[in-house]
């Protein structure tokens, strides 16, 4: 089962407008408020240098629900537009 996770943060318009652009795009995914899973995002920021939302984990989970594949996709580094971010959520799950 391929995941789209989307860290955001409450009060940003850009975290709104991914969530609105992948909804519309009938995209599933599971968000993640920084300040509620600021240790989920901490890895995020280690393994990409990026403290920024709205970011995203792309990955599989296999048979026994552990994560495979994962790919960190941050903003200013993988997409700088939301719909080049949306795109690339949108080509992982398809």
């Amino acid at each position: 089962m391929k995941i789209v996770v989307v860290y955001t943060m409450e009060g940003c318009p850009y975290c709104q407008i991914m969530k609105e652009e992948l909804n519309k795009e009938n995209i599933y995914f599971l968000e993640r408020d920084i300040e509620n899973h600021e240790d989920e995002f901490d890895e995020f920021i280690k393994e990409t240098g990026v403290d920024y939302v709205p970011a995203m984990i792309l990955m599989t989970l296999d048979e026994n629900q552990e994560p495979q594949n994962v790919k960190f996709l941050a903003p200013e580094r993988d997409y700088n537009e939301i719909g080049e971010g949306v795109a690339l959520a949108k080509k992982y799950v398809l």
